[in-house]
Order: structure tokens, then C-alpha cells, then sequence
């Protein structure tokens, strides 16, 4: 399908997925948002793609809600807009079983900042920066982000970063544990590529699985998740890609993941 508000390219197992209104640093519009749900949802059963990668366009990575969009209409239900179209983008975020890597390129404001939360491994430019926007104009945080940040942080910076609503630098955000990496703004793109690149070349079944331990263990006992450990490791124990690595560890050489 033909984009206007987002660009997708896959190559050998590796889809790009670019935010594409770098005019509005990348602000999420409904056609934009509209357009994310689909993608994500052909992303999640796209057999040929094991891997994603996320960025803006331009100078940003996503500034947020788009506040000046037409198509926001004059309803005064805020929920409605999340119940409709940015909650189902992040669980679909969540949910796809496939890693999820996002060069954070310029801001990452509101939701913006919720799309690199919701990412498996978020790396940012060293000029990037993220913010929690929405008390500056009467809201809380939403895409996830309640739930996202106190896990990542702690409680006390999840509560001031959502009530103060500072901006802080993508040093200070690895500091804090909310991303993986930060590198050069130069160096950004090639090394979330290759980290990405890596993810598709890897066991694809063993990587979905990890994703939903993890996503599982936030509301499971310690007993719970053992025994999703255990049934996740019974079913790959018995792919194809474990016996490939195996015979790779075995002979010393680097293993050929098929994703089976």
C-alpha cells in the first residue's frame, strides 16, 4: 500500500518504518496515526519481515500529537481519540513478533516520546531529546507512558517528568534507563541499522518469544513466569533455529538463523 503520512521499505527481512511529516517534525496527525495502525498490523503477519526499524524524517523523530491538525475535529472526548487510534498502535507495538529498534533522530515529544517507549531497544542521536508534554497543556501522559515510565525510571523521576515536564537529552534519558544507546548524530542511522540488521538475522521465534516473557512478567509471579519460561523454552527448544545453533556453537562458526 501507498503512504502519504509514513514511508515502509523492506529489505531482506528488515522493514524501515519512517515517520514522513518532517515539515510538523513528524506530529501525528489522524491520517498519520490511521496510517501506523495499518502498517503495524500488515508488519505483524508479513512472514518476510523479522525485524523493524523506526525513525522520523528530517530533523525530528516525532513531536507528538499534531494539536493543529484539521481532521482532529472539536469533540471534547480526548479518550475517544485514544480508544480509536494511538492505543491500538501501541499494544500493536507491543504485541508484533518482531524486535522493534528506534533511532530516536531529533525530539521525542508526547506520544513521539511514547513510540520510542513502546520500541524494544530505543538508540538516540546525542541532539535528540525527549519530553512528556502533556501537562504543559492540561493532560497526562498517555500512549502507554504511565505504564512505561515508573517500570523504566522509578517512581519518583515518573513522576516528575510527567508533572514538571522537563525536557531532558538523550544522554540523560540513557542515564535514566529509558534507552539502550546514544551515539553521534552522524553515526545514528548506521548503527540502529545494524543493530536492526542484526535482529533480522537472528532467531526470529526465539526473539518473539522473549518479547512476550517480557511483556507477560509485568503482570505475572515469579511461579507465573516460570512456567511461561518453561513452555516458551519447550516450543523452541524443538525449532529449527535452536538446532541450528547449536551445530554452530558446536563447529565454531557463526550461525545461519531461518527464523523456523
Amino acid at each position: 500500500m501507498t503512504y502519504e503520512k509514513i514511508q515502509i521499505a523492506r529489505e531482506d527481512g528488515l522493514a524501515t518504518l519512517t515517520l514522513n511529516a518532517p515539515d510538523r517534525l513528524n506530529a501525528v496527525s489522524r491520517k498519520m496515526i490511521a496510517e501506523l495502525k495499518q502498517c503495524w498490523e500488515e508488519l505483524a503477519t508479513d512472514d518476510t519481515v523479522r525485524a523493524v526499524l523506526l525513525t522520523g524524517a528530517g530533523r525530528g523523530f516525532c513531536a507528538g500529537a499534531d494539536l493543529a491538525d484539521p481532521d482532529r475535529g472539536s469533540t471534547s472526548d480526548s479518550g475517544e481519540a485514544l480508544d480509536k487510534f494511538f492505543n491500538p498502535v501501541i499494544r500493536l507495538m507491543r504485541s508484533v513478533p518482531k524486535p522493534i529498534v528506534a533511532a530516536v533522530n531529533g525530539p521525542a515529544a508526547g506520544v513521539g516520546m511514547s513510540f520510542a517507549l513502546a520500541s524494544d531497544i530505543a538508540i538516540a542521536g546525542k541532539s535528540a531529546s525527549f519530553l512528556q508534554a502533556f501537562a504543559r497543556i492540561g493532560l497526562l501522559p498517555d500512549g502507554g507512558s504511565t505504564w512505561f515510565l515508573p517500570r523504566l525510571v522509578g517512581e519518583q523521576r515518573a513522576r516528575a517528568l510527567a508533572m514538571l515536564a522537563p525536557q531532558i537529552t538523550a544522554q540523560q534519558a540513557r542515564d535514566w534507563g529509558l534507552i539502550w544507546d546514544v551515539v553521534e548524530d552522524a553515526d545514528l542511522m548506521k548503527t540502529a541499522g545494524d543493530l536492526a540488521r542484526r535482529l533480522a538475522d537472528g532467531p526470529t521465534m526465539s526473539l518473539a518469544r522473549i518479547k512476550e516473557a517480557m511483556n507477560r512478567a509485568s503482570g505475572n509471579t515469579l511461579s507465573q513466569q516460570l512456567d511461561v519460561e518453561r513452555d516458551f523454552q519447550r516450543e523452541l527448544g524443538r525449532s529449527e533455529d535452536f538446532k541450528e545453533g547449536v551445530a554452530a556453537f558446536l563447529a565454531k562458526r557463526k550461525p545461519a538463523f531461518k527464523g523456523k
